[in-house]
This record gives C-alpha cells, sequence and structure tokens, in this order.
C-alpha cells in the first residue's frame, strides 16, 4: 500500500508545474497547475500515454496541432506519439490530475519545436 496527500508534495516552480504524487512503480501521477497566460511547451512520450482530468479553470491544449478545449470535468488521453501542448490563455490558473503509464525508467519526454499557429508535421 501507498498513501500520500498532495499537500505533502511540492510544485516544480513553487506555486505551478507538475506535482508528482507518485513515481512508479507501476504508473506516474500527480497534479499540475498551468497559471494564466502560461505555456507549456510542445512534448511527445515515446512509450508511455498521458492522462489529464481538468479540475479547475480551463485549458487550450493542441495535441498534434488540433486545439481541444479542456474544462473542469473533461479528461484527454494523449497516446505515445501524440505531441501535446497546454496554453492557459484564461485569467484563471488551470489545474488538473496528470497519469503516465506505464512508468519509464528513463526520461520519456521529447520536446518538440512547434507553437500554435504553425503548421503541424507529425513526426515518428
Amino acid at each position: 500500500m501507498y498513501l500520500t496527500n498532495e499537500n505533502d508534495h511540492e510544485y516544480r516552480f513553487g506555486t505551478h508545474g507538475p506535482k508528482y504524487l507518485t513515481n512508479g512503480p507501476k504508473i506516474d501521477m500527480g497534479v499540475v497547475v498551468i497559471t494564466a497566460g502560461e505555456c507549456h511547451p510542445c512534448h511527445k512520450h515515446v512509450h508511455q500515454e498521458e492522462s489529464f482530468l481538468a479540475l479547475e479553470g480551463e485549458c487550450n491544449v493542441y495535441v498534434d496541432g488540433e486545439l481541444v478545449v479542456l474544462k473542469k470535468g473533461d479528461y484527454l488521453r494523449c497516446d505515445p506519439g501524440e505531441a501535446h501542448l497546454f496554453k492557459n490563455d484564461s485569467n484563471e490558473d488551470f489545474k488538473a490530475v496528470f497519469i503516465k503509464a506505464a512508468h519509464a525508467q528513463v526520461k520519456d519526454s521529447v520536446y518538440i519545436e512547434w507553437e500554435p499557429g504553425q503548421p503541424f508535421i507529425k513526426e515518428d
């Protein structure tokens, strides 16, 4: 058994960013806060799928260049290889649960030079 509380963990950037509640052995799971006006760069995971459950606010998410607006209660799954970028264009912070599965022993993220408004070319 493993039991923890969100308040026992810290955000990567103090008040925002990802906060891991567990990092393995089977999944990685936590919460992420993307502040108003913030953009988390485009990236993909080679082997992991990543899922998001929106808890507060709303955020523009671009999946392989396609806009998806996540609002409270929405669930989004990005399959391995699907590039995703979060851009909070609202005036409120966005908070979501994230789950990456299966747990990767090594860093699985690949960052991609892409921004909204540019043509999206899917990379293998």
